[in-house]
């Protein structure tokens, strides 16, 4: 099935040449496909913080990258560059609040540097372990699809409806997707309908991105308000919703995109399966539950405008870009370590003490 896997994959958003880093803007998808380059962490950081990247895999690695350009130029100023460093690394935490890829990423790129002592070319071990970070997300993605696709056949393996939330693909991640991947793999496999994308207010990433990408590759797609989406699961025969994860706890309370606690709520109400895909990476055993997960809240202008033109009225607008799915509504966490059903601290503690599959 890998080949398979391999053969399907058409999108990309990060790019690391020429010792630049280059990303996909995905403000801007799908009308315009603009990569910009990136020679600086200040400009990484202003890269995640206004969306040009986004989903909690490509940020981290996004972020490692941007370690990779603050150490070129804190070399080149000479003197302590590791403590300058210091700084750069402060800048891109930063950037965003609730992914704790970017944490994880930023805190690997950090233990390297520790561990760098006299070496005669730090540059190129800090490049050698952000392409790792880069390469190995990739890797998770296809196994986490395999792995996906296995639990799908196992509760019911025809052709089915499959309800998703924000963009979890190949533009959220090293390469592949993680929820959407499940989904590209399930669709490969023959045991996909129909992908049912919620728009995901208020910036759209399943109107602009998740659709875009789907219908590039041939899946059945149909877009639908958020609002839609219980009405979508009594009436349209939807079997799962598979959603992506930004932090994961350790009682495996699930914090993403805004609106997928809703879904769970739904799903457990209509009896349709609820999947959470992401690698081990987004898991952050440091938290015990989701009460301790911060939450970012936006600009309420990205609700009140579009396309900068006022639409709302003139009110104080509520903007939280994630929420938390407690574990009693997921039926299963898929990682590239392995499937925890019916997610709890136990299962979740043992989990974390697999190696990889891949």
């Amino acid at each position: 099935m890998r080949d398979r896997l391999l053969a399907a994959e058409k999108v990309k958003a990060i790019d690391w040449r020429d010792g630049a880093l280059y990303l996909l803007d995905q403000r801007i998808l799908p009308f315009e496909e603009t990569w910009i380059a990136y020679t600086s962490a200040a400009g990484v950081a202003e890269a995640i913080r206004s969306m040009v990247v986004r989903g909690a895999p490509a940020i981290g690695i996004s972020a490692a990258y941007g370690v990779v350009l603050a150490a070129r130029t804190r070399f080149a100023e000479g003197g302590d560059w590791q403590a300058a460093l210091e700084e750069d690394f402060a800048l891109l935490a930063d950037s965003r609040p609730t992914a704790v890829n970017l944490f994880w990423a930023l805190g690997r790129m950090r233990e390297r540097l520790e561990r760098l002592r006299e070496h005669a070319d730090p540059l190129s071990v800090l490049e050698a372990e952000a392409i790792a970070i880069h390469e190995s997300d990739r890797e998770a993605n296809l196994t986490m699809a395999q792995l996906g696709v296995d639990l799908i056949r196992k509760h019911q393996g025809n052709a089915q409806a499959i309800l998703t939330h924000c963009n979890t693909g190949a533009l959220a991640t090293g390469g592949f997707g993680t929820a959407l991947g499940v989904i590209r793999g399930a669709f490969i496999e023959g045991m996909v309908e129909r992908v049912y994308a919620d728009e995901t207010r208020p910036w759209l990433q399943g109107s602009r991105l998740t659709a875009w990408e789907l219908a590039n590759e041939g899946i059945p797609v149909t877009l639908n308000v958020d609002s839609a989406a219980a009405h979508i699961m009594k009436t349209k025969g939807v079997t799962w919703v598979i959603v992506g994860a930004d932090r994961i706890t350790a009682n495996g309370d699930v914090a993403n995109k805004i609106g997928t606690y809703q879904l769970a709520v739904n799903a457990m109400h209509h009896g349709v399966r609820f999947m959470v895909v992401a690698p081990s990476s987004t898991i952050d055993m440091n938290l015990a539950s989701g009460d301790e997960i911060p939450i970012e809240e936006r600009d309420g202008r990205e609700l009140l405008e579009v396309g900068g033109k006022r639409v709302g009225a003139d009110v104080e607008a509520f903007n939280p870009v994630f929420d938390v799915t407690p574990a009693d509504l997921i039926d299963a966490i898929v990682t590239e370590k392995g499937i925890v059903e019916r997610p709890d601290t136990a299962k979740m503690a043992q989990l974390m003490c697999r190696k990889r599959l891949h």
